[in-house]
């Protein structure tokens, strides 16, 4: 074999070798994607399913049955207890779509807006010091609201539909 020819066909070898070490480290860095995905996906819904139950049964329930401490807390605040119903139903209906995968991405966005005016009646009207929860709860919603964009879109697309017909 010429001196010419076996280095063409090393060269061609290490070329070999670098595209299956190359294509090796791509599925590599995808699977580490995806697991970390995946992961990321798990840890979400478990703060899902978690902050859902918080919400509906300790949030929701007290507003709606009433509770003395729910009445005395919508009483400070001065809009009158059927602010308090409507409170109570966006934080169940904002449960209930957490635990939908197609809808809880919108459930999340709608409850950084509750979350918001949770954070600023706690520092203007009632006890400052509380508004670092909601502030934290509604990081947890964004969150969630950006891990499921693309079931977010999907709804709105279909809603885009069923306007046109």
């Amino acid at each position: 074999m010429s001196t010419r020819t076996l280095a063409n066909a090393q060269n061609t070898n290490a070329q070999n070798t670098n595209a299956q070490n190359t294509a090796a480290q791509n599925t590599a860095s995808w699977n580490t994607e995806a697991g970390g995905r995946r992961t990321l996906r798990k840890v979400l819904w478990g703060a899902q399913i978690f902050i859902a139950v918080f919400l509906f049964a300790g949030s929701a329930l007290p507003k709606f049955a009433g509770q003395a401490d729910a009445v005395k807390t919508f009483t400070e605040i001065g809009w009158g207890q059927w602010f308090r119903y409507v409170t109570g139903t966006v934080e169940a209906a904002g449960a209930i779509g957490l635990v939908i995968p197609r809808l809880a991405g919108l459930a999340a966005t709608g409850l950084i807006g509750l979350m918001a005016g949770a954070a600023l009646t706690q520092l203007l009207v009632l006890e400052p010091a509380w508004a670092l929860m909601p502030v934290a709860l509604a990081f947890v919603f964004a969150a969630v609201a950006r891990d499921r964009r693309a079931e977010t879109r999907a709804v709105l697309r279909s809603l885009k539909g069923v306007r046109k017909r």
